[in-house]
């Protein structure tokens, strides 16, 4: 397998093909990712979703149907807990787009989020100023477009944007990273023609317990749920429930939406959806 490793979107990607990928088959790639990034990314000061946090309107934006129809039904699901306006409760707690790291006080974001963003399939409008984020599943709609891309490469394709990957035409283990110890893995995953996404408080985190997985009703980080992974069709939805697990309800969704998932509590127990094609290690892991 030939291996392609790049950085983007802020975080480490990694394309495993069975030949190199032709310098053409790369530029499709990047081009892919930038126009996502453009769109989407809160830390551009030139992207859609930033120019609709400082004046409203309407915006073109590809994959805003797919996405925010995901959101609805999340937000539904976690009574309200997952929201796609919670970019401004990021921001607060200093997950901002210069990552001044520096907390103020929490802040909810809006409770009735659909009354305020508008969608179709491929534009946005915001009837004032707002911070849209889409980190609940947009970096798994990413790694999606991007498998998209290299439908013409034949072969196993692996598509790891840190931690959130799909596999089109073979198999592939992945290890359960321990979100307490890196070095370590509570399990093993096996997949075939799926996608893995994964989520914890270690990652994006700062200060004294402050993270990036925020209850949106409260603007605060959650405490209950340490780590969460999901497998899925596609890695939109795996991201999805990936996050949704962190919250009561997330776990129904899954199963409504025919997810498989293993999550681990903040005092260290595991758990896992009846029939998850994944190997634990052990139901109690120290944290």
């Amino acid at each position: 397998m030939e291996t392609w490793r790049f950085e983007a979107i802020g975080t480490r990607w990694e394309i495993e093909t069975a030949v190199e990928l032709s310098p053409k088959a790369r530029a499709i790639v990047r081009d892919v990712i930038d126009r996502f990034d453009r769109e989407w990314s809160r830390f551009r000061d030139d992207s859609a979703v930033s120019r609709l946090s400082r004046e409203g309107g309407t915006l073109s934006a590809a994959d805003a149907g797919a996405m925010l129809d995901a959101y609805r039904e999340l937000s539904v699901a976690t009574a309200g807990a997952v929201n796609p306006l919670v970019g401004d409760s990021l921001s607060a707690l200093g997950y901002d787009a210069g990552y001044s790291l520096v907390a103020s006080e929490p802040l909810a974001a809006p409770a009735y989020w659909p009354d305020r963003l508008r969608w179709t399939a491929d534009s946005l409008t915001l009837g004032g100023p707002a911070t849209v984020d889409v980190g609940a599943l947009g970096k798994g709609r990413l790694v999606d477009l991007v498998l998209g891309a290299l439908d013409d490469v034949s072969g196993r394709v692996v598509v790891d944007a840190g931690g959130d990957l799909a596999v089109r035409g073979g198999e592939t283990r992945i290890a359960l990273e321990h979100p307490y110890d890196p070095t370590r893995a509570i399990g093993v995953a096996t997949i075939r023609d799926q996608a893995l996404c994964a989520s914890a408080i270690n990652r994006r985190a700062w200060g004294d317990g402050l993270h990036h997985v925020l209850d949106a009703r409260t603007g605060t980080p959650v405490r209950t749920w340490a780590a969460t992974w999901a497998i899925a069709p596609d890695a939109m939805t795996a991201d999805a429930v990936a996050t949704a697990l962190f919250f009561d309800g997330g776990a129904e969704l899954a199963a409504r939406w025919g997810v498989e998932w293993v999550r681990m509590s903040t005092d260290g127990r595991a758990q896992r959806s009846p029939g998850c094609p994944v190997e634990i290690f052990t139901t109690r892991t120290p944290g």
